[in-house]
């Protein structure tokens, strides 16, 4: 369904690392500037965690299937190459669940940007660097296939009184851990 988002999320094979250093994240949010450019496709909400990634994707001209076969087709190619690796780079295909409701878009992108807090990567979803939780935060410039209207739009006020409360509906109910992992 084109006019809804998609909850996505994809697994490294065996549960091995998808993203072993900053390059690789880079690589990743390259990739998916350089297939916006060809084939339109918008993000509410992304994380990309150490041996997974959550997208919250609406694609209204490619089904989702298309766009997400090219992004995995791109990172895989990537991935093996930069290792020096053949063969599976994701587990199986990709999870995704259509979001079709005011909440769930909400819910889903909390969800996605508290991943690295449930993680015990960090202590609050802005700690971590690779996760569309920035661009609400703070003034970033967006990539091109960032929407981030799609989940401010919930919220009344000016840009800066929405991102506000979008921040502060995403922090309800964060518990801060005194275990964090090294990132």
């Amino acid at each position: 369904m084109p006019h809804l988002f998609y909850h996505i999320v994809c697994r490294g094979n065996r549960r091995d690392p998808l993203f072993k250093e900053t390059n690789d994240f880079r690589a990743f949010l390259h990739i998916l500037e350089q297939l916006h450019e060809k084939i339109p496709f918008e993000l509410a909400s992304y994380c990309l965690m150490t041996n997974h990634f959550h997208l919250q994707l609406r694609s209204q001209h490619e089904s989702i299937s298309k766009v997400m076969a090219l992004i995995n087709k791109r990172y895989a190619n990537y991935y093996n190459t930069r290792y020096g690796l053949t063969g599976h780079v994701f587990e199986k295909r990709y999870f995704s669940k259509i979001i079709n409701d005011d909440v769930g878009m909400l819910e889903v992108s909390r969800y996605i940007h508290l991943n690295p807090v449930e993680a015990r990567m960090v202590y609050l979803p802005e700690h971590y660097r690779w996760s569309s939780f920035q661009f609400y935060h703070q003034i970033t410039p967006l990539p091109s296939f960032m929407n981030i209207d799609a989940l401010l739009q919930y919220f009344s006020g000016t840009i800066v009184e929405k991102k506000k409360k979008y921040i502060q509906f995403i922090k309800t109910d964060v518990v801060t851990s005194d275990v964090i992992k090294e990132e």
